[in-house]
């Protein structure tokens, strides 16, 4: 009978390590996936010094923004907060449904919406406003992506690391909460080419 009963509990614990082994692995895999990519974007949370210099960067902006890797949701709510119509897109699910929740919490759902998405599944061409929370070894392909869809119009402000090949119309902060801001339309020369086809036309 006590060898009967040890089995029992030798059972009971196998299945309860084995079952917080599987919830363990279903909760950390989403986090860590997103690193072993080629082109990795690792959560990073933003500082609450970072998300002031991205506003500081929005300030007269218009029109709708999206957050690049928008991680637990802060820029996409604090930028909904100042009234702009916000968009996060995060591979990790789990950010994602915390981001909606907080959303929800803040008052400011109505006016965001978060996705699971990769960023290089996905056109950026109708957004004005682009928030980017990257890594150096992505930044030259997303430099290049942004390029070619976005409009003249659009601003594309970085944060901890800069594009290699634009040159900032603006710079903002320190150390690891610098912010950049890109104006595309000096970056790509929108408004030189714009005068040479017709001098009413405007980026």
């Amino acid at each position: 009978e006590g060898g009967s009963r040890r089995r029992s509990w030798g059972l009971l614990v196998t299945a309860g390590v084995g079952g917080t082994l599987v919830a363990l692995y279903a909760v950390v895999t989403p986090f860590v996936t997103p690193a072993l990519r080629k082109v990795c974007l690792p959560f990073v949370p933003a500082t609450s010094t970072q998300i002031q210099n991205v506003l500081k960067m929005l300030e007269n902006r218009s029109g709708s923004l999206v957050d690049i890797g928008s991680g637990d949701g802060r820029i996409v709510i604090a930028a909904a907060k100042r009234g702009f119509k916000a968009v996060g897109y995060e591979l990790n699910p789990w950010l994602v449904w915390y981001s909606r929740y907080r959303a929800r919490r803040d008052g400011v759902h109505q006016n965001t919406k978060f996705y699971i998405s990769d960023l290089w599944k996905v056109s950026f061409s109708h957004y004005t406003n682009v928030v980017v929370f990257g890594v150096p070894q992505m930044m030259p392909q997303l430099e290049k992506k942004l390029e070619e869809e976005l409009e003249c119009n659009a601003r594309i402000i970085a944060c901890r690391f800069p594009f290699p090949c634009w040159i900032p119309d603006h710079t903002t902060g320190e150390g690891i909460d610098t912010v950049w801001a890109y104006d595309l339309k000096h970056s790509r020369g929108c408004e030189t080419k714009s005068l040479e086809i017709t001098p009413e036309a405007e980026c």
